[in-house]
């Protein structure tokens, strides 16, 4: 099996057997899952995430999942904007998650086909998916291609993290991206129970720089601590322990799971031709809006 067909079979068992992952709390206003979309977007608040999406008529969310920001752009868009989500694994999942929903479309496509059947769009969101492809800055090229003349688009990336880190991202899924879905999910169990005892410790930690592992001193909880440099091992309280698991299962099964630099990623807006209007780099990705050049 290639890296692509079992990226695209670990997807669709993810969405299959979570239709609903994260969706509420994507909707919930001030929830944490909420607040990352919109912070590292570069909005403070919901009202700025609004006003940036209303002068937009058309709005492609690209490898839209179940359709969890789909709706939140559908929430937040002004009512008369079309809405349009593809994915190649997943947009049979967000088209009955949102059936009833006006003026918003689902499509299942490949980031690196043909897209020109959908059209232009003003606003192109693209946010943890290129790294899942086998070719993102052709996944990226090939979206530009339908911006509209002022269109922008935004997109989030894995960074390349703390060694340790890597050394261990790379490790488990070396083992578990070849176990079917229950068996990987069962392995994943086990790294969601730590996640969550270590978040229940409610211990902070004061640590100094530690360059040579790529650790920036800080006063970090212990949780937080062990998921940015050592291990991701996901907990969030406000889901369902089987919704923190499959996000941990989201993260190691996949075997196409690229990581990337700043520079990199701005090397991509470069080469597309478009001013960068926005920047965030976080401990997990990298963050960044642009607009098409005229002339």
């Amino acid at each position: 099996m290639t890296n692509s067909s079992q990226t695209f079979n670990s997807f669709q068992d993810k969405w299959n057997n979570n239709k609903d992952l994260a969706f509420t709390e994507t909707l919930r206003a001030g929830s944490e899952i909420q607040d990352w979309i919109i912070n590292r977007n570069g909005f403070a608040t919901i009202d700025a995430f609004q006003h940036w999406l209303f002068p937009r008529t058309r709005i492609l969310d690209a490898g839209c999942g179940n359709g969890r920001v789909s709706a939140l752009l559908r929430q937040n868009a002004q009512p008369s904007a079309q809405i349009v989500g593809i994915d190649l694994t997943a947009a049979h999942v967000a088209e009955e998650n949102l059936a009833g929903e006006e003026n918003i479309s689902f499509f299942q496509k490949d980031l690196l086909g043909d897209l020109s059947d959908l059209g232009k769009f003003g606003l192109i969101y693209c946010q943890e998916v290129l790294h899942h492809t086998s070719d993102p800055l052709g996944a990226f090229l090939n979206l530009c291609n339908l911006l509209d003349k002022d269109g922008e688009i935004a997109i989030y990336v894995y960074k390349i993290k703390a060694p340790i880190r890597e050394y261990a991202d790379d490790y488990v899924r070396e083992i578990i991206s070849a176990l079917p879905y229950d068996e990987a999910i069962d392995a994943m169990n086990g790294l969601t129970e730590l996640g969550k005892v270590l978040s229940e410790l409610d211990i902070k930690i004061e640590v100094p720089d530690v360059d040579v592992l790529g650790i920036e001193k800080g006063n970090y909880d212990i949780q937080r601590f062990i998921y940015h440099f050592f291990l991701k091992c996901f907990w969030n309280p406000d889901l369902t322990f089987e919704a923190n698991s499959a996000i941990n299962y989201d993260w190691y099964h996949p075997q196409l799971c690229s990581r990337h630099t700043l520079a990199e990623i701005e090397g991509w807006y470069e080469h597309a031709n478009l001013e960068i209007v926005h920047r965030n780099v976080d401990h997990y990705g990298i963050t960044l809006r642009g607009k098409k050049l005229i002339g």
